[in-house]
Parts: C-alpha cells; sequence; structure tokens
C-alpha cells in the first residue's frame, strides 16, 4: 500500500476552510514530478489538482475531482484527501505508460477517431463530422484522457466556441481566416447552435466509448447541456421577387442549378447527383436514389418543374450528370459557393443567403401558400412533419386558420338566439 503523504492544512475540510483564498493551488509533494494541489475558489468547493512534471522546467496541471468541503466524498466525482492521493499516483502511473507506448488511457483523441471510422462507413455526415472534429474538438481536447475529462472543462470548451468568431475557407497550409463576430440576437443564437452541434459530436464519441466500456462513466458530459432556444426555426427565405432576380443575375450553368434548386426543395449534393433517368416525365417527378439520411424518394414537380427538367433531359444518355459546370465538370463540394454570393451581389440579395436558403425557400413558399405540411415533409426528404413542423410550421397561419374553420365542431350557436338557462 502506497504512504499516505500527511499535509495538516489539506488533510480535512476544516482546515481547507482555514486556508486564504488565491489563484495558485496550495501544492503538497507525493512523488518525484508529481504534487497535489488544493485551489480553494472565492465560493463553493475546492478542487484537487494534480501537477505532473514533464521535463525541462515545465509542469502539466490536471484537475482530478472536486474537494469534500461540502459534500461528503463518493470516491469518483468528489473525493476526499486521501482519495485525491491515491487518485494522482494512479493518473501518474497512467501517463507514465501511455508515455512509454503502452496500452494506455483512452483519450479524446482515441475516442473520437474510432467513432468517425464508424460514421465513414455508416453515416452521410461523416465528411463533416471529420472536419467539426479536426477544427473544434481535437485540436483543445483531444490529448485530454477521457477519464480525467470534467464536466467544467468541457462547459469552459462548449462557451468558448460560442464567443469564437466563425471560420471562413482559407488557402491550404494558410492562415486561418475569421468571419466578423456578429453581435445582433441572430449572430449569437447561429454561434450557440454551431457550438451545440459540436458538443453533440464530441458527446457522441464519449458516449460510444462509455457503451463499450472503454471508460468507467459518462458523468463529466452528461452533465454538459447545450444552448437552450440556440436551434430554432429558420425564417430566411427568398420572395418569388427575390427568386427571378437572383435566377437572373446567376451565370448561365449555374442558373440551371439554382433553377433546378427552386424547382424541387433538393440539397444542393442531391441536385449535382441527379442523372437523365432520374427524371420521369410521364409521373412529373424526380427520383432522389442517395440523399442525406440514406432514404430514397421521389420529389413531385409543378408543371413549370416538369418543363424545365424535360428542357435538361433533352439529348441526354441515360446515366448523364443533368447539371454542370460551366466547363462541363460536374457540380463538387462548395462549388456552388463564390457564384451564390457573386449572384447575390448582383441580385441585390442582402444580406447575402447560401445555396441551402433555396430548399428553406421552396418549402416557406409551399408552407405559405397552403400546401399540407406532411406533403413538403414528403418532398424534402423527412420521415414525417416533425422537422418541418419546427422551421416552417410558424409560416402556415392562414392554412391552420382555413383548417381550424373547415374541421372545427360546430353547434349551430347564432347571436341573438341564445337561451338561459334557469
Amino acid at each position: 500500500m502506497a504512504r499516505i503523504i500527511r499535509d495538516s492544512n489539506l488533510e480535512t475540510r476544516s482546515a481547507r476552510g482555514r486556508l486564504r483564498t488565491r489563484s495558485k493551488p496550495y501544492y503538497r509533494s507525493v512523488e518525484p514530478g508529481l504534487h497535489l494541489g488544493y485551489r480553494r475558489p472565492l465560493s463553493g468547493p475546492g478542487k484537487w489538482i494534480a501537477r505532473h512534471y514533464i521535463g525541462d522546467q515545465a509542469y502539466q496541471l490536471e484537475t482530478v475531482a472536486t474537494a469534500d468541503d461540502y459534500s461528503d466524498a463518493d470516491g469518483m466525482v468528489v473525493l476526499s484527501y486521501r482519495q485525491a492521493l491515491a487518485k494522482a499516483r494512479e493518473r501518474m502511473v497512467a501517463r507514465a505508460h501511455h508515455a512509454a507506448g503502452k496500452h494506455g488511457p483512452l483519450t479524446v483523441r482515441d475516442a473520437v477517431e474510432a467513432h468517425l471510422e464508424f460514421m465513414d462507413g455508416h453515416r452521410k455526415s461523416a465528411y463533416d463530422a471529420r472536419h467539426r472534429a479536426e477544427a473544434f474538438i481535437l485540436p483543445e481536447l483531444g490529448n485530454v484522457e477521457v477519464q480525467a475529462l470534467t464536466t467544467e472543462q468541457i462547459r469552459k470548451w462548449h462557451s468558448r466556441l460560442a464567443q469564437a468568431p466563425a471560420r471562413m475557407r482559407s488557402p491550404k497550409n494558410g492562415k486561418q481566416r475569421y468571419r466578423q463576430l456578429g453581435k445582433d440576437a441572430d449572430s449569437i443564437r447561429r454561434r450557440q447552435a454551431s457550438s451545440n452541434r459540436n458538443l453533440t459530436q464530441l458527446k457522441a464519441a464519449l458516449n460510444a466509448a462509455w457503451r463499450e466500456g472503454r471508460t468507467p462513466s459518462d458523468a463529466a458530459w452528461r452533465r454538459v447541456r447545450p444552448f437552450p432556444g440556440a436551434d430554432a426555426a429558420r425564417t430566411r427565405f427568398l420572395s418569388i421577387e427575390e427568386c427571378r432576380r437572383l435566377i437572373n443575375a446567376s451565370a448561365p450553368a449555374f442558373r440551371r442549378l439554382v433553377q433546378a434548386a427552386l424547382a424541387t426543395g433538393a440539397r444542393y449534393g442531391e441536385l449535382c447527383r441527379l442523372q437523365a433517368r432520374d427524371f420521369d416525365p410521364d409521373s412529373g417527378t424526380v427520383a432522389i436514389s442517395i440523399s442525406k439520411t440514406g432514404r430514397s424518394r421521389r420529389i413531385i414537380l409543378t408543371s413549370e418543374g416538369v418543363a424545365l427538367f424535360r428542357e435538361l433531359c433533352a439529348g441526354r444518355a441515360s446515366d448523364e450528370i443533368l447539371l454542370r459546370r460551366q466547363g462541363g465538370q460536374p457540380w463538387g463540394t462548395s462549388n456552388q459557393a463564390a457564384p451564390m454570393r457573386e449572384a447575390c451581389l448582383h441580385a441585390r440579395i442582402s444580406p447575402a443567403v447560401g445555396f441551402h436558403c433555396l430548399r428553406h425557400t421552396w418549402a416557406s413558399l409551399a408552407v405559405m401558400a397552403g400546401m399540407p405540411l406532411i406533403v413538403v415533409g414528403k418532398n424534402l426528404g423527412h420521415a414525417d412533419t416533425k422537422m418541418v413542423e419546427a422551421h416552417y410550421g410558424h409560416l402556415a397561419p392562414s392554412y391552420m386558420a382555413e383548417a381550424v374553420r373547415k374541421h372545427a365542431p360546430k353547434f349551430g350557436i347564432r347571436p341573438g338566439k341564445i337561451t338561459l338557462l334557469r
């Protein structure tokens, strides 16, 4: 059994209560290269800190757990002085094994990489997930051992992401560029929504590791809650007049892509994969065989949409891609961003919108025209109306009023014909 290192200032909660509040922890040497520290805050319980010597006169700090200043020690989240000593020694041994190349403790990087490997084979969103992990999760949390993660550490990371400006596309191997950080309510909501998505991905990777028994507890990240109300309904969409200006302002090849998006409400990736055989002129539909959700569907077209796709398919082989760039190359990842910005500028659409707004535009205008939400959802590729109600349900007051007046019960009540019962 390891020797208990005595310290009259740290062993009891009453002794720790007499310590002066300061930012620097009170340290006690435990082993060569290892100190156990206690940080006393202005309010609330203190924290046990392990300080590891990593060479070149440098140390690395690690929060071990909360001290039992107010609550009784539970051996996991709240630790007594003796339990904190044992935990610090355990962490020192695990770090030494990891540095020596032995099968050591699981890091956040290990958990995230394993989850990304799973997504590569099972999820359409693997590309976006990898980008988010490399940009937002791994730089700050990648080398942290999962067992050493704390709720406070994840909360601070989550909060910092929400307060940071959005990243912009930057030159390869060049300096990362950022958008100007907006202070209005919608800009704050968007940053919080983005931070929530990163938190969701981190939790998914850590939960997978926990379910597989690679870490003993999920308490640290289970306590972290996303920002409330950040995923509010999207309200930005174009009017009919703005759509016409956008079409007229687009370059010829891009104009076809814009028209197809407004005629179908399909995603950019779905439009890029369309072949001539996907259009059925007899039923007036376009088949989407590969979608984000993995479900195939048929999009019902209006007569205007049918005429557009007849023109696109004229003289094309059945396996030929319908929509191509100016030089004949297929549209690829993010190829739509620059021509969309240019078209918005020439069409005097301010603030400029992204290509995905065309999908919201189709759905929003359809809902406001009275199309049932279930029909909108089916054409968009949703399994039910939940997503449609969340994003577009507020746009249908006239449809709701008409439905209520048509289907609500009627009792034959007429003004001036009411008889009072005595």
